[in-house]
């Protein structure tokens, strides 16, 4: 899954990426305002970790736009303003929650998780689509034939998939959410066919029916169980 951190501190925020790289999220970072507002409008995230203070602007004002816009993603403000005004007018605001600095870097995760499931899985810790089941929280899957041994590319986009069940998802954007804007894709998109191809074979394998299917000159659906019986 995909998060903008904005942040100016480049320290804090590197150290953010760091430990959320390791709990298997693609991130992505902004140290100040105009950034922030360029990426908030020309991509989509999971999750945004969002800052108050910022050079050039204050990061409620981004927070104001998304919710102007209508945009789904979740927002996490991190601030080191302890005040109770401000906290209310962040969540008054639409932010989904709202932590204080200095924070332990677990906890920052298991907020953005939380807002994750409830943005994503209304708050489900385990999706079941018939013989298949994820568990989020342990980063696990299985099938009919038990435990499927998944790479955590293709973890990220068996989530991404379920987050979007039903629906069309393009190549741009399967490639925009795994990976970011720090990839090149230059219109090749060999490497998600291959990603694509070895988790529709693993899941089948493990006792999994073949829930992803090509729409032609479109881009994949992850097909739900309830639809497949029609």
């Amino acid at each position: 899954m995909k998060v903008l951190i904005i942040e100016d501190q480049q320290e804090l925020s590197d150290s953010i990426m760091a430990y959320l790289a390791r709990e298997n999220f693609a991130c992505e970072v902004a140290y100040d305002f105009e950034t922030a507002r360029e990426k908030v409008n020309k991509y989509e995230y999971s999750c945004i970790i969002l800052d108050i203070s910022l050079p050039l602007g204050n990061g409620l004002n981004i927070l104001k736009e998304l919710k102007a816009r209508d945009k789904a993603e979740g927002v996490l403000i991190i601030s080191a303003r302890n005040s109770l005004d401000d906290k209310l007018h962040g969540l008054n605001l639409g932010a989904d929650d709202y932590l204080t600095k200095p924070f332990h870097l677990p906890e920052l995760a298991a907020r953005v998780n939380a807002i994750i499931r409830r943005m994503s899985f209304e708050g489900k810790n385990k999706i079941v689509q018939g013989s298949l089941s994820l568990n989020l929280r342990d980063k696990t899957v299985t099938g009919a034939k038990g435990p499927i041994p998944l790479t955590r590319k293709e973890y990220d986009l068996l989530v991404y998939f379920m987050a979007n069940i039903n629906k069309v998802v393009t190549k741009e954007a399967i490639v925009e959410h795994l990976w970011g804007d720090n990839i090149d894709m230059d219109d090749n998109y060999d490497f998600v066919y291959a990603h694509i191809k070895n988790l529709r074979k693993k899941l089948m394998q493990g006792g999994c029916p073949d829930h992803i299917k090509a729409i032609y000159g479109m881009g994949y659906k992850f097909t739900a169980i309830e639809e497949k019986k029609r």
